[in-house]
């Protein structure tokens, strides 16, 4: 509300009896208790601090198979104890992706990718603010479960059946729905979900290097086979698994998933041969052809553009110096659109200054953008560089600012006035659309709850969930930033994995500022080194 606003309210109190005065008083004040908060919220160190703690406690929520001794989130108990029996294979593991009980092996092996990449990224935040054992837990779960999926060097075990799962609404403990397990094999190839699960656990097997070199050793092994195999035997896999086109298709093709894997065995080998397939095949798989204003489990050339703007450019090889000058042409395109710095093409934003894709599940959009910055605003912060928008030069503390500011209206700092991060703040969603979530805890009632019982007596409930699904980042309000709390509305209230994985070394970074900042008494770049 303006000044002048409360200046005409207060003004006619005046002329009005004693009582009639209070009585409009504290209905004002009432009133204006209820309306959305407007106005931006300053967070300290600490905001962050818990949103990472959070964020890592949403992973074991998530979690299927036998559930560790240690695990926090304890309304979950083991599930999906069958997983690939029916096929003669372990599946056992892994992530449910969202709020189904199914486990998506496209968007499982983004999420790995994005939780390794976040944590080589911010690697020194996390561990000072305690939660490096946990960010590692997490990956681990996923990267198991992957040793698992991928028994023989040209198989890989991807999707389950969504189609089944839907049908019914129950907890994961209690599943009665076929679990048969879908498979790519040199008859039916799956080259983007191959090029994924390669690139998640070259990935991880860098983040496991010091603490678990075996490990990692594993990994990588699997990582190049994985590649070897999804370069040689080319297609989309939900053109081998029909299964898949309703829930996670490729609609980019498999192109940007060779790249991405080929980038991150380089990355985790130094082997210059993969270098040279990112810059051999970087114009006729569109790496550097291709202008994106997005980045997520399917469209792989944002992320893939700001790694190769950061490769080394040898001074002698002209062919590498040009094609990563491409790379950074195309990635600072993405950065400028996010900024809303170039000459006509954007990336949209509400009213409220959040980044709008489109209205399903928007935030997954926005986390990876957020990330996306900051980390190419280290970047530029440590090579001496600005970028330039249109003309114009950007400053690395401009770009980490705007990254900022998605954090903080994902938080709370938004017209709504709400926390889109499940369990973090004072409001947030109360009616997430997850299975396990809005029903009775196993823990606290371990009889069988039905298939169809569940829709009856959980799914159209009015009230609150049962579990606090803590950590979660839902989808998110619409482009006109209003948000409708509904279990139904799964556009809006069902939160995936993906969503939370980029923001975990981010919330990390921004606690380890804030500290710092609070410990010197006075304001720093927002880039300086912590």
């Amino acid at each position: 509300m303006s000044e002048n606003r409360k200046c005409r309210v207060v003004s006619v109190l005046p002329l009005l009896p004693q009582w009639l005065a209070l009585f409009f008083f504290f209905f004002i004040s009432a009133l204006f208790q209820l309306l959305p908060l407007s106005q931006s919220l300053d967070f300290t160190s600490d905001h962050y601090k818990e949103a990472l703690h959070k964020s890592l406690l949403y992973f074991e929520a998530q979690r299927s198979g036998h559930l560790p001794y240690n695990q926090r989130v304890t309304w979950r108990h083991h599930s999906g104890l069958t997983d690939g029996l029916e096929q003669g294979v372990d599946l056992v593991g892994g992530y449910y992706d969202a709020g189904d009980n199914v486990k998506f092996g496209l968007p499982m092996a983004f999420t790995i990718t994005m939780l390794s990449w976040t944590v080589i990224q911010f690697r020194d935040e996390i561990v000072a603010a305690g939660e490096y054992q946990h960010a590692l837990e997490a990956i681990k779960w996923g990267t198991d479960y992957f040793i698992k999926a991928h028994p023989q060097p040209h198989v890989l075990w991807v999707q389950a059946n969504g189609d089944t799962d839907h049908y019914c609404w129950q907890r994961p403990e209690d599943m009665t729905t076929s679990r048969r397990a879908y498979k790519i094999d040199e008859e039916h190839p799956g080259s983007d979900v191959a090029g994924e699960t390669a690139a998640a656990m070259a990935a991880a097997s860098i983040v496991f290097r010091e603490t678990n070199p075996h490990y990692s050793h594993l990994l990588l092994h699997h990582a190049q086979q994985l590649f070897e195999f999804g370069d040689k035997y080319r297609g989309k896999y939900d053109e081998s698994i029909g299964v898949a086109e309703g829930y996670y298709p490729s609609v980019s093709g498999y192109m940007d998933e060779l790249l991405w894997a080929a980038l991150w065995l380089y990355k985790s080998t130094d082997n210059s041969d993969y270098l040279s397939y990112a810059i051999q095949n970087a114009h006729s798989f569109g790496g550097i052809t291709w202008s994106m204003m997005e980045f997520s489990w399917d469209v792989k050339y944002a992320g893939l553009q700001i790694i190769g703007s950061m490769l080394p450019a040898g001074k002698k090889n002209e062919e590498l110096k040009k094609t990563v000058k491409e790379y950074k042409s195309k990635a600072e395109y993405y950065v400028c659109a996010c900024l809303n710095k170039n000459n006509s093409t954007n990336v949209d934003r509400t009213p409220g200054g959040l980044l709008y894709i489109r209205q399903w599940n928007n935030m997954q959009y926005v986390s990876t953008a957020t990330f996306l910055l900051m980390a190419y605003s280290d970047h530029l912060h440590a090579t001496n560089q600005i970028l330039t928008c249109n003309g114009s030069p950007v400053t690395p503390d401009e770009i980490f600012s705007w990254a900022k500011t998605q954090v903080d209206y994902i938080l709370g700092s938004n017209p709504m006035g709400i926390s889109y991060m499940v369990g973090h703040g004072p409001r947030y969603p109360q009616r997430v659309h997850h299975r396990g979530a809005s029903m009775e805890s196993y823990k606290n009632n371990k009889g069988f709850i039905g298939c169809t019982q569940g829709y009856d007596n959980y799914y159209g409930r009015k009230e609150p969930n049962q579990n606090v699904l803590v950590g979660a980042l839902v989808g998110g309000p619409d482009k006109n930033d209003q948000f409708r709390d509904k279990r139904g509305n799964y556009m809006q209230t069902e939160a995936c994995t993906y969503n939370v994985a980029p923001l975990v070394g981010v919330f990390a970074r921004l606690h380890a500022l804030e500290q710092s900042i609070s410990s010197s008494g006075f304001d720093q770049p927002l880039v300086s080194s912590i």
